[in-house]
């Protein structure tokens, strides 16, 4: 492999990690998964180089390292919603109290009840 095509190889990561930002920025998870295999194979192919010197790679270091940042930020956010419905979830079945011994006691809501409309 010569110069330049590792100098073609690094351009066309530094280019998919910032497609991989803009996606995150933009919260286009789904576009990950599409972004992965290709990253991977050219990776793979700039370790295979003979000739790299890691002042070619520490560009790249830097934007893995933020869209790192970005992509653990979503999976915080995610988790945080999961946790809220979750949370919605349980308050619909019904309400917990403690006494003054500090025991839980919960008390189960109605069945959904329907609102009957008539004309």
């Amino acid at each position: 492999m010569d110069n330049e095509d590792l100098d073609d190889l690094i351009t066309s990561l530094d280019e998919l990690l910032e497609l991989e930002r803009g996606a995150l920025v933009r919260g286009e998870l789904d576009q990950l998964g599409r972004m992965t295999d290709e990253k991977e194979r050219l990776v793979e192919r700039i370790n295979a180089a003979p000739e790299l010197r890691r002042d070619q790679l520490s560009p790249l270091h830097q934007k893995v390292t933020r869209n790192q940042a970005l992509l653990n930020s979503a999976l915080e956010g995610i988790r945080a919603v999961a946790n809220r419905m979750s949370e919605l979830r349980r308050v619909r079945q019904g309400l917990e109290t403690y006494d003054s011994a500090g025991q839980k006691h919960r008390f189960a809501t109605p069945a959904k009840t329907r609102l009957e409309k008539r004309a």
